[in-house]
């Protein structure tokens, strides 16, 4: 039966969401309530159907047989993937049909979520059965549904970007879950000597920790720092209901965490606890944290699964993608270290909820550096939200607007530390630029005792930077104006007076780009634009380092 093209000549839209999975599995009802908690429209692919051929579709497949119905489908469905912007629920054959599964590969390229809503066997069969007037089940219901499972399931997670397992949870609570991880940002990050991993940004991140995880290991390292445990609570609970068993390792909170003691006493946990190469780590607090935590998965057993879970605004956009992992010595921040990727990165947008006003400013010193040195939208945001951004409080911030502008930034920011790691794992050149503003910043850390936070301490270093460059004829004045007025506005430090220049200069002496006695620094020669500014005139050098005391 042809199909009429009902939406023919319409602009083409595309779903929020489209739903796929074994009969029973609750596609229409979640979808719809999906919807409604939305306040979007919502379609069932059979009901259209049978509006289309205008009889059920146990009558249609009696009368005209499988293929014929699976052509109608096919032209309904791909009609409706260019045509309806609201939650979109497919009959479970759906996706077998290869027309189906190319025109869904390319929803997802357009940004789209297919959501595989995976419901255990045993709840999906009774629902099936329930509910009647299903072809394919005819005769033995429970072992044709089986048997169309182990044909389906691949398939499902091959087409569907999103998996959602609904076991045990009410409609309303799946639904939920539906909506948070639908509005989840996702990073994919690869590249030359990178196992691919993904960043997920959203709220609920923090349930994918066993998908991510896998099968395999059987203990699990929870490391975290006692300001974040209400998070680690939600992980190891997550972790144990999973079947992992699970050693809660507390470290000191921010740089004190970052140390060789700290990593020893892991270590011997480790040993004592039978910690074997087919185990893992599971970092979840602040850049420090999570960067000690690397370390011992990637120095235990020359490396361990690892998987990030950043609580702060700053761990998010830096430390938990790019692999760097690392510890602090007497002589310098980060000199002991390794490059180690992780599994996944999960950045639940929950977390900023307990992050106090102060510490999630500071990482708007790194997301600053991000829209310097690649992506100028990033700067237009700050500029737009500044004085929401400033007035930030975990308390209200989830549900509101600045929810999206945050969850913007960050996968902004990701996305561009991405494009640096992808191409330069090791800091051998391109990823060098991720470290503007960070020559001056850590000899401030260093020289303040990790007193002042490392956000900060690089909104003062990418103030000196551009200082630099105008001194040596790389960038106009303007910019230099334009970098004081938005860190400013944001709330973020711009001057710096806590030391001698002799004292900066030997620390950035130091620093992991110093070859010899040559300094290297990054520089700018317009947004966007970062460059090698090796061995500059000393004059420029101090003349920089004042300005930045005398704003």
């Amino acid at each position: 039966m042809a199909h009429n093209h009902r939406h023919a000549g319409k602009p083409r839209r595309q779903p929020q969401a489209v739903i796929i999975g074994m009969m029973g599995a609750g596609k229409t009802r979640l979808g719809k309530e999906m919807a409604q908690m939305r306040g979007l429209p919502f379609l069932d692919a059979d009901v259209e159907i049978e509006r289309e051929i205008g009889m059920s579709i146990p009558d249609y497949f009696a009368q005209y047989g499988e293929p014929a119905f699976r052509e109608v489908e096919r032209d309904v469905v791909c009609d409706i993937l260019d045509s309806f912007g609201g939650i979109f629920s497919l009959g479970g054959g759906a996706p077998m049909t290869k027309a189906i599964r190319r025109r869904l590969a390319q929803y997802v390229a357009r940004g789209g979520k297919v959501v595989y809503l995976k419901a255990d066997p045993h709840e999906a069969m009774e629902r099936a059965n329930r509910g009647g007037g299903r072809p394919m089940l005819t005769g033995d219901a429970e072992k044709r549904w089986m048997s169309l499972f182990r044909q389906r399931d691949p398939v499902y997670r091959q087409v569907a970007n999103l998996v959602v397992p609904t076991r045990g949870m009410t409609p309303k609570a799946a639904a939920k879950r539906m909506i948070e991880m639908v509005a989840e940002h996702t990073v994919h990050v690869d590249g030359r000597g990178i196992e691919p991993y993904d960043v997920r940004i959203g709220e609920g991140a923090l349930s994918h920790l066993p998908e991510v995880l896998g099968k395999q290991p059987v203990r699990v390292a929870l490391i975290h720092t006692q300001s974040v445990q209400r998070h680690s609570d939600r992980a190891r609970g997550l972790l144990r209901q999973a079947g992992y068993e699970v050693s809660d390792i507390v470290i000191p909170d921010a740089e004190a965490g970052k140390t060789i003691e700290v990593a020893n006493g892991i270590w011997q946990r480790l040993g004592t606890e039978g910690f074997t190469r087919s185990d893992a780590i599971v970092g979840i607090g602040g850049g420090a944290c999570t960067d000690l935590a690397g370390f011992v998965a990637a120095t235990w057993m020359r490396g361990i699964r690892y998987v990030n879970c950043p609580t702060s605004l700053l761990a998010m956009v830096d430390a938990s993608t790019g692999g760097k992992t690392g510890i602090n010595t007497p002589q310098g921040k980060n000199l002991v270290g390794s490059f180690y990727t992780p599994a996944g990165v999960l950045a639940d947008l929950r977390t900023l909820t307990t992050l106090p006003n102060d510490i999630f400013i500071e990482g708007l010193g790194e997301v600053a550096k991000s829209g310097f040195i690649m992506d100028p939208q990033i700067l237009r945001i700050l500029e737009d939200h500044a004085a929401e951004l400033r007035a930030f409080s975990g308390e209200t911030f989830l549900g509101t607007p600045l929810e999206d502008v945050v969850s913007e930034l960050i996968e902004r920011t990701v996305r561009v530390k991405a494009h640096h790691v992808s191409a330069d794992l090791r800091e051998a050149g391109l990823r060098e630029f991720l470290n503007y503003g960070h020559t001056f910043g850590h000899a401030i850390e260093q020289l303040e005792h990790f007193r002042w936070r490392h956000g900060n301490a690089v909104a003062v270093g990418m103030v000196y930077a551009a200082e630099l460059s105008s001194l040596t004829g790389h960038l106009d004045r303007d910019t230099v104006d334009y970098t004081r007025s938005l860190l400013t506005s944001l709330g973020l430090p711009t001057s710096w007076n806590g030391a001698g220049f002799d004292e900066v200069l030997a620390l950035m002496h130091r620093d992991k780009k110093a070859r010899g006695n040559t300094l290297r620094f990054v520089g700018l020669e317009q947004v966007g634009e970062p460059f090698h500014l090796n061995g500059p005139d000393s004059e420029a050098v101090e003349e920089a380092f004042h300005r930045v005391q005398n704003p």
